[in-house]
């Protein structure tokens, strides 16, 4: 699978194995980053090597519920009202500039990542499986964008954070883009038995008393830290031990071990977590996934 991606996306290894862990554990991801550092390309090519229904949708500020979710509209020959179902029906929906679309579209969403279900007028609909939003999002502009409010993030299960490649990688990006890029050129690795395998197989992985302990105590950790003003939520930690289940099955393990949570922890809660403003102000270089990992330094692990 790194292979495939890496023929249209270089460098973003990490990124793609992190798609497919909150994928196995039934999660939504979001990916934070300045134009052109390959969100859209990397989403594509991993719905691609996997074989998954893939749509995209470019969020703007005049859109409508109904664009993301469907809705119903009459028919003229049939004279009834007819659902048509919106872009959200399918395996991975790729939410473009989702900080471009006003509260009321964003929301809209929010039934379709939780419940897995599109409700409208009464009448309810499940959403195919695997389901997963990919969502991306330009964090330096502030003209014409809605801040994601803090009950969205929290249903994201991982944040990640696309940066400027190192300059070999960039190197790299550069010569293979002199011939065109074509998505055809990725295969799919994963066959909907093996998938559907994966999913089943992560489940099966176990989690200690002593791991969930360690979980709890992470979590307190942050609600009492001084320089944090919201801390991780209860679903915080629930989706970082699914998280870690997967990463577990991805390694060949049936059980999580405490470097799996290490590992995540960035990845789970930085957007859930907030700093405190005095804080902040007193300490520049003050930054949330600096007090994760202190926070996490602090916590001693089950042996």
């Amino acid at each position: 699978m790194l292979k495939e991606v890496g023929k249209v996306v270089v460098g973003r290894e990490e990124e793609t194995e992190l798609l497919l862990v909150s994928l196995l554990a039934r999660g939504h991801t979001l990916i934070e980053g300045v134009p052109g550092v390959s969100k859209t390309m990397l989403a594509k090519a991993f719905s691609k090597c996997l074989g998954l229904a893939f749509k995209r949708v470019q969020f703007t500020p005049d859109m409508l519920p109904l664009d993301i979710v469907g809705g119903f509209i009459f028919n003229m020959k049939s004279r009834e009202f007819e659902f048509r179902r919106g872009p959200v029906f399918t395996n991975i929906l790729l939410a473009d500039e989702i900080n471009r679309a006003p509260p009321k579209v964003q929301s809209a969403l929010l039934e379709s990542m939780q419940e897995l279900q599109v409700t409208i007028e009464g009448y309810t609909e499940k959403l195919q499986s695997p389901f997963m939003v990919i969502a991306t999002e330009n964090p330096l502009e502030f003209q014409g964008v809605y801040p994601l409010p803090e009950g969205q993030l929290d249903r994201f299960m991982v944040k990640l954070k696309l940066d400027y490649p190192p300059a070999s990688v960039e190197s790299a990006i550069i010569r293979r883009n002199l011939s065109e890029m074509d998505l055809e050129v990725v295969k799919q690795v994963v066959s909907s038995d093996e998938l559907t395998a994966m999913l089943k197989g992560v489940q099966d992985v176990r989690v200690s008393d002593e791991i969930l302990e360690y979980l709890a105590k992470i979590a307190s950790e942050t609600r009492t830290d001084q320089r944090i003003d919201l801390g991780a939520s209860p679903r915080a930690m629930i989706h970082l031990v699914h998280s870690a289940r997967a990463a577990a099955y991805l390694s060949g393990r049936e059980y999580v071990i405490p470097d799996d949570i290490k590992r995540l922890s960035t990845y789970v809660l930085t957007h859930r977590i907030k700093l405190d403003q005095s804080s902040a102000l007193r300490d520049q270089r003050l930054d949330v996934d600096t007090v994760i990992r202190e926070v996490m330094d602090r916590v001693r692990p089950p042996r």
